[in-house]
């Protein structure tokens, strides 16, 4: 049988990576596309028909290089991942929710958490691809587009990083309150996906759960050309 997203997606341990993600937000998942897959889906950053949007980092003091934003309705691919990973991480989402007193629900499946926020005024689709060459880079940030935010987010590497380019490494930095910065450099694989908090997950204290923030960014590129997927699962305003 060929296998597909969704058997990828139910073949993660979903209890480690909650583990991780609880431990120091954020989780490494393994490989969610093949190689081939990664590779066309890469191509579609040429197709500007497919994006609403296309914000050049260098303009608004991001960083330096390209990304764009998809419009509705999704490549098949990508809202393959959007709604099986939303549904997978909502339940942690809810927990940490209810951990930090945050007045936020999740329901169970993207379709209804997505009605919520065009209830709100968010109603433009948020996934998109990143487009970095040589010398670019991305500032330490966190993707938050309204009231409305889902507390995880993914990326998932495109490119090759034995062949299409060095450098570029996914940076992510944990703040805690009186405590110096914490910072996590990860080297994923072709077809990888990593997940990460967006912005607050909840972390052990002495008197109880305690706010952890997380920002995240990406080295300088130093030869070739990295694409990224980035899968953000709230719409922005």
């Amino acid at each position: 049988m060929t296998e597909t997203i969704a058997s990828r997606l139910e073949a993660l341990d979903w209890e480690a990576i909650a583990a991780d993600l609880d431990e120091g937000g954020v989780a490494r998942c393994g490989a969610l596309l093949t190689v081939e897959e990664a590779s066309r889906l890469s191509q579609l950053f040429e197709q500007e028909s497919r994006f609403r949007r296309t914000i050049v980092m260098q303009r608004h003091g991001y960083g330096a290089g390209c990304y764009r934003y998809f419009s509705y309705p999704l490549p098949a691919p990508v809202q393959s991942l959007r709604e099986g990973l939303y549904r997978r991480l909502a339940p942690l989402a809810q927990r940490w929710s209810e951990s930090l007193g945050l007045p936020f629900s999740y329901p169970e499946r993207l379709s209804d958490y997505l009605e919520a926020c065009h209830a709100a005024g968010q109603r433009k689709p948020t996934p998109l691809m990143l487009r970095y060459g040589q010398g670019d880079y991305n500032r330490l940030h966190q993707d938050l587009y309204g009231a409305l935010a889902f507390p995880l987010q993914v990326v998932v590497l495109l490119s090759d990083p034995q062949r299409d380019f060095e450098g570029g490494d996914l940076v992510l930095v944990e703040s805690r309150a009186r405590m110096q910065g914490r910072a996590r450099v990860l080297h994923p694989a072709q077809g990888e996906a990593v997940v990460f908090a967006n912005s607050l997950f909840p972390v052990p204290g002495r008197r109880g759960p305690v706010r952890a923030q997380l920002r995240h960014g990406v080295a300088e590129v130093t030869r070739g050309r990295r694409t990224t997927l980035g899968l953000i699962f709230h719409d922005a305003a």
